[in-house]
């Protein structure tokens, strides 16, 4: 596998990262709806468009390239591709109600969100290139990880099947303990910063504890998400860019979707079949191969049931209680 294109992807991702905090995003204010809206359409339609690079590799699968280790045509590439982007834009929505909470929590100013969810979104690209690896080397070297996978998956399944709902506990986040037994905290927000200077010594400030909670909401969802995308391809390329660029876009998506969670309160749901299909997938593989495009139309109506019965449904659950800010 050529290392050419994988340096060509990731400097497009600094590119784009690049440009999103330092360009567009320079100044600190509060997102509006429709910038939001405008710059998730611009991440959906980027990653569309890579649809057509992946096919264009696979289908010619040029020497400078040598992405398939076991050659796919540009159609199947691509498809896989649709299906892992899909799968994992999906699960992210899961990602966003815990990112709403931590925010809720620590009572982020609106204005000062977006940098935290930049920094965490960073960390998440990098943590999850460095489990993409793992998993591709557990599943070359062990022919029963599908099994671990697909159990992992299912067990997550009835987990959130069984939990009404999630709560945010930062005293008991094991990263925040860490930094709480290490480093002085300041209870006020300054700006944009993560740590000021105080007599002296830098102090860490509430951001930078949202900041840590993002991370480790992260850490917890990769568990799900990426043995979930082993289910969809085993193709290393396409399991890392159709990752990243489901999670580059989360950003701009939490501004859409954040104030509006409370309307799509079945979209949890349907993720739990999502989960449970996937995890299903993922044990028969090593027997029976499911068609991507199979697998497409089964999880895009899975979403659709759960978007429908949220907009359809009446009614409206309770509220979980939230702890005021402890730091």
């Amino acid at each position: 596998m050529s290392l050419n294109i994988w340096l060509a992807f990731l400097l497009f991702v600094g590119i784009m990262v690049a440009l999103d905090l330092g360009v567009f995003h320079k100044e600190i204010k509060a997102p509006t709806v429709r910038d939001a809206l405008i710059w998730t359409s611009v991440w959906i339609g980027i990653s569309l468009l890579f649809i057509i690079v992946v096919y264009m590799l696979y289908e010619n699968n040029y020497e400078w390239a040598s992405l398939a280790t076991e050659h796919m045509s540009g159609k199947q590439a691509a498809s896989q591709f649709l299906l892992g982007y899909v799968l994992e834009k999906s699960l992210s929505v899961d990602n966003i109600f815990v990112i709403a909470m931590v925010f809720s929590y620590f009572q982020v100013p609106l204005a000062l969100q977006h940098r935290v969810l930049f920094w965490g979104i960073l960390g998440a690209v990098i943590l999850r290139g460095v489990m993409i690896l793992l998993g591709v080397a557990l599943i070359n070297s062990f022919d029963w990880i599908p099994y671990v996978f697909g159990a992992l998956l299912i067990y997550t399944a009835v987990k959130m099947l069984v939990l009404r709902s999630e709560t945010v506990e930062p005293h008991e986040n094991t990263l925040v303990k860490i930094a709480r037994r290490f480093l002085p905290f300041t209870d006020r927000f300054h700006g944009k910063h993560f740590f000021i200077k105080v007599k002296k010594r830098y102090v860490a400030t509430p951001l930078f504890l949202a900041l840590l909670m993002v991370e480790s909401s992260d850490v917890m969802f990769a568990i799900d998400s990426i043995p979930a995308i082993f289910a969809v391809t085993r193709d290393p390329f396409i399991v890392f860019t159709s990752n990243i660029f489901a999670i580059l876009g989360l950003r701009s998506m939490y501004f859409v979707l954040a104030g509006y969670m409370e309307r799509f309160r079945y979209l949890k749901h349907s993720l739990v079949f999502v989960l449970a299909y996937v995890g299903v997938k993922m044990m028969m593989s090593n027997h029976y191969h499911i068609p991507a495009t199979v697998s497409l139309a089964v999880i895009v109506s899975i979403l659709a049931v759960g978007v429908i019965a949220s907009i359809t449904g009446s009614g409206k659950d309770p509220a979980p209680l939230k702890s005021p800010p402890n730091y």
